[in-house]
């Protein structure tokens, strides 16, 4: 483990995102703000005068004032300012195009994450920082990249499959709510993100729409799953008025539950 935080550069140009880092890496001592820019062009000055480990670097500058619309160019600068280290570049973007993916990756770009992808948020790329920076010298970016990406599918299938056993069907719009809770909750455990504001922002619904979403799924399933089913797969106790758990007790007994079968 490294001692010293890691020195991170953001060039974005989205104001809410760039409250949103600043509030997660206030909470962090794994991680340093060194700098922040709408601008690629002063985003390349200040990876010179700061040498920040870390860069977020989002695709499109389009309210930069100072810089570029688009910011495929900085990889190339970057790679041109001859540095005697390598940072870790983490590209956010709104684009979902293969191609466009593949230049950035043939740069040299370490990870793109999908700015609309429900896991996305703040602490999610700040962690994906410090996954790379901890990695092991023998591997390569692209083996912690399928790590990463198989850790999640595990738990992913872990949620699936303990959903399925106690009846909350595909087919029921909820159930994704409650998989991405349960998984943002599993990979997040710091977060001080409520999880219901999460997920209003990733499917952009109301906080009553992700809820009743969530409940309905839950009533759904404690109609038509037997009882001896119920009892056994879902342990936790339950308030006698209402006959069903809450969204929010629904959703921790299986954060807590897959947590210990990880």
């Amino acid at each position: 483990m490294e001692s010293k935080p890691m020195k991170l550069l953001i060039i974005e140009d989205d104001v809410n995102e760039c409250n949103d880092f600043v509030n997660s890496i206030k909470d962090r001592e794994d991680i340093e703000l060194i700098g922040i820019t709408d601008s690629d062009i002063e985003g390349l000055k200040l990876v010179k005068l700061k040498h920040p480990e870390g860069i977020v670097l989002d695709l499109e500058l389009n309210n930069s004032k100072t810089g570029n619309t688009d910011s495929l160019g900085f990889i190339s600068s970057l790679k041109k300012l001859n540095l005697n280290y390598e940072p870790i570049v983490i590209v956010t973007t709104h684009i979902n195009s293969k191609r466009t993916y593949d230049i950035l990756h043939k740069n040299g770009v370490d990870i793109i994450l999908y700015k609309n992808h429900p896991n996305y948020s703040s602490n999610y790329v700040l962690n994906k920082f410090i996954a790379l920076r901890e990695v092991a010298p023998q591997k390569t970016v692209q083996v912690l990249k399928e790590e990463l990406e198989n850790s999640e599918n595990k738990i992913s299938e872990y949620i699936c499959n303990e959903l399925d056993l106690i009846g909350v069907t595909a087919k029921m719009k909820g159930r994704q709510y409650i998989h991405d809770a349960i998984l943002y909750l599993i990979q997040n455990p710091n977060s001080d993100i409520n999880v219901i504001r999460y997920l209003t922002k990733a499917y952009k619904k109301s906080g009553n729409t992700i809820t009743n979403g969530i409940q309905n799924a839950i009533i759904h399933a404690w109609r038509v799953t037997p009882v001896d089913d119920l009892l056994e797969y879902y342990t936790a106790r339950i308030n006698h008025e209402t006959g069903i758990p809450t969204p929010m007790e629904f959703i921790y007994y299986y954060v807590d539950k897959i947590k210990k079968e990880l």
